[in-house]
């Protein structure tokens, strides 16, 4: 587990910075930390939309500043867990954090970091490396740092109900396969094929075709509310656009 330089304590503190400032601070001391590249800041979006749609997660965020002690503020990029919805840093830290590492990190001012993040509580704290060959660095109290590669899946327990494929903390079609699975299961299904059969169920009970559209058309509607959009329920569903979209229409009618 990666320790804290030992340095004399520096003269700021986390409740003279304002939200939107570009420092972090450790042990008093500024940090600048500079915009995210592109890479990074796409890679973050798939990451975060998996783990905040974790059947078990109700509170995640982005870049949420963290301060469990007054010289300290630090931002995982993504934080899972102890992110309530009120104004001013989060007192405490969050016992999943995890970070994008990409082209020309910082890498004493990451480990550095994952120090603080670690020594104040955080469980779990995930490195996601973008540079050179994909993998994630998995970091706990008091174990020794290990390599997750593409194909593993990374846990979290206690704090994720599903384990998470290296793949789909940076990977487009692997995030939203995850996104999906966690959408199903929140809206109490364990798959598409439980959604399907649902839909073909009520269709038969009514014995006419049009009760198999509306067994498909009340699925899509379930699947939108949970939140899903209309474009990723038609692809799921198999269903054509102008289908859920009318469906959806015809419950917001109501």
């Amino acid at each position: 587990m990666p320790t804290a330089p030992r340095r004399s304590r520096g003269p700021f503190r986390a409740d003279q910075l304002q939200c939107g400032d570009p420092y972090e601070l450790s042990d008093g001391h500024a940090i600048y930390v500079a915009p995210a590249g592109r890479r990074h800041a796409n890679a973050n979006v798939r990451g975060a939309q998996v783990l905040a749609t974790d059947p078990d997660v109700t509170q995640a965020g982005v870049d949420a500043g963290c301060s469990p002690e007054p010289g300290t503020l630090r931002a995982p990029d993504i934080a899972v867990g102890n992110v309530p919805p009120e104004p001013g840093w989060i007192q405490g830290v969050p016992p999943l954090a995890v970070e994008y590492a990409d082209t020309g990190q910082d890498e004493d001012q990451l480990q550095a970091k994952i120090a603080d993040l670690l020594g104040a509580g955080t469980k779990y704290l995930w490195v996601v490396r973008l540079a050179g060959t994909r993998r994630v660095e998995v970091y706990e109290p008091g174990a020794r740092m290990h390599v997750a590669l593409p194909g593993q899946e990374l846990r979290a327990p206690g704090v994720l109900r599903n384990p998470v494929r290296v793949e789909a903390l940076y990977d487009p079609q692997a995030s939203m396969e995850a996104t999906l699975r966690n959408l199903l299961q929140r809206a109490g299904y364990n798959s598409l094929d439980d959604v399907r059969a649902e839909g073909k169920a009520e269709g038969k009970a009514e014995g006419k075709a049009e009760g198999k559209a509306e067994g498909l058309a009340d699925a899509a509607r379930r699947l939108v509310g949970s939140g899903m959009t209309v474009e990723q329920t038609a692809k799921a569903l198999g269903l054509d656009l102008a289908f859920v979209q009318a469906a959806v229409g015809e419950q917001e009618r109501k």
